[in-house]
């Protein structure tokens, strides 16, 4: 009934023996090829980068924006959308978050991975500076630090 589990057996340790046999007729090859591998693993590791705090949070760019004297409502139609519709054309964004508020706007664009978070924050500004015209007059957008 279980015979090929018997079988299995059989060629495994057929198998280990027959590798043990060729390891020990060929000992310079494998010492050599087991020095080899050590070396390498150390020089990668050396050369490994290193961080004690790793970021594991996806490249976000917070917009901020004060509009004094605004209702939500008004933020939200006046700045808000505005700038969310202008930040949805970019590469490599994977989701935009809002928060509305009287006289507040925030806005959170969300990258993917591959996106460095400089190039982000270059191409919001960018997008923030062509912007001038579609938000009211005094009301500046600003990104937050990183």
């Amino acid at each position: 009934m279980f015979t090929w589990l018997l079988d299995f057996s059989l060629k495994n340790r057929m198998m280990v023996i027959l590798l043990s046999a060729i390891s020990l007729k060929n000992r310079m090859i494998v010492i050599l090829l087991g020095a080899i591998s050590m070396f390498y693993g150390a020089y990668t590791l050396s050369k490994m980068p290193v961080d004690v705090f790793p970021d594991l949070n996806k490249p976000t760019v917070t917009i901020m924006t004060e509009a004094g004297g605004m209702a939500s409502e008004e933020v939200e139609q006046l700045i808000t959308f505005p700038l969310e519709t202008a930040m949805n054309g970019l590469p490599g964004v994977e989701a935009i978050r809002s928060v509305s508020s009287a006289g507040l706007s925030f806005i959170y664009v969300t990258f993917d991975w591959t996106v460095d978070i400089y190039r982000a924050r270059q191409m919001v500004s960018e997008r923030l500076s062509s912007m001038d015209g579609a938000i009211p007059d005094g009301i500046v957008s600003r990104m937050g630090p990183i």
